[in-house]
């Protein structure tokens, strides 16, 4: 028996403003989407484009309050085939949240406050 990942979760309180800082800051793109037909939630996939992986944003209608993160000790990394070019993005794009120069890696934040790592491709 194998597994495989599909793909990572996270809610989001504001689905329009997630989808757009996903596609400026990390080049995603929605993929598929699934909504409800009560409108209770939306669930929206974006992928890369170049692998099979996928984060999940789920909106749920119910939710008004920020989530609670807890101690941020979870995150979702990325690579990347341009390591200053997208620290120079992210730099002006105000979100950087954490760098670590010694292990060449820095963290981001998204509107939600989920911590995302952005690795060079090694």
């Amino acid at each position: 028996m194998n597994f495989t990942i599909d793909h990572f979760n996270i809610n989001v309180l504001d689905l329009d403003k997630s989808l757009v800082f996903y596609e400026k800051a990390l080049g995603l793109k929605e993929i598929r989407r699934k909504e409800a037909d009560d409108g209770s939630y939306i669930i929206v996939f974006l992928g890369d484009g170049s692998s099979a992986n996928k984060l999940e944003l789920t909106w749920l209608a119910s939710q008004k309050q920020p989530y609670d993160l807890g101690d941020e000790e979870f995150h979702v990394a990325f690579k990347t085939d341009d390591y200053d070019a997208a620290h120079e993005l992210h730099k002006e794009m105000g979100c950087i949240c954490y760098e670590n120069p010694e292990m060449g890696i820095y963290f981001i934040n998204d509107p939600d406050g989920y911590w995302l790592e952005v690795v060079p491709i090694r």
